[in-house]
């Protein structure tokens, strides 16, 4: 059992669009520069993704790619699934012909159930994360990064202040809630 990156790369992109298609449409060029993926990759993913009416596409100038629904009503199975990703644990592929007993007739193999659960389990779970849940992940995640990136600057300017700088003169920087990155 492996997730390809076909699977990750097909979530990772969607990610990025959802962030960022509020301000229109999503250029695959810009999905590639900032997430490092292949163009034509992206290309290929994006045109199973649209079948699946997943995203719209506009073309032209000013075109690009938008989400075809809300992201909170895209789930991951949905991705995975739009891009023919495989996700089986068991050695049959589901056929349940996993091994050939002594007397050459197919059969489920000792621990095909564990595998087949395992599925069943994997489905449910990756059905239960909406692309809204990863977007908010992730900007609280960029939130927590620019206040990282904010105190560290501020310890640095209290100490070229010296000891003697009151609190009061140190410079402060603020990060909005609503920051758009």
């Amino acid at each position: 059992m492996r997730l390809t990156t076909k699977g990750r790369f097909a979530v990772t992109a969607m990610i990025d669009l959802a962030m960022r298609q509020h301000s229109g449409p999503v250029t695959l060029a810009a999905i590639s520069q900032r997430q490092n993926i292949s163009l034509s990759y992206l290309e290929q993913l994006f045109g199973k993704l649209r079948r699946h009416e997943l995203v719209d596409s506009v073309r032209g100038p000013g075109g690009g790619y938008s989400l075809a629904r809300l992201a909170r009503n895209v789930t991951v199975a949905d991705i995975i699934f739009a891009v023919d990703e495989p996700l089986d644990a068991t050695s049959c592929g589901g056929k349940r012909d996993c091994t050939s007993g002594n007397d050459g007739k197919p059969g489920k193999c000792m621990t095909h159930e564990l595998w087949a659960t395992l599925n069943r389990k994997m489905v449910d779970y990756l059905d239960s994360v909406s692309l809204q849940d990863l977007v908010d992940q992730q900007r609280v995640r960029q939130l927590q990064e620019a206040n990282n990136q904010a105190q560290a600057c501020a310890v640095r300017v209290d100490r070229v202040g010296g000891a003697n700088a009151s609190a009061a003169n140190a410079p402060t920087t603020s990060v909005a809630a609503n920051a758009t990155v």
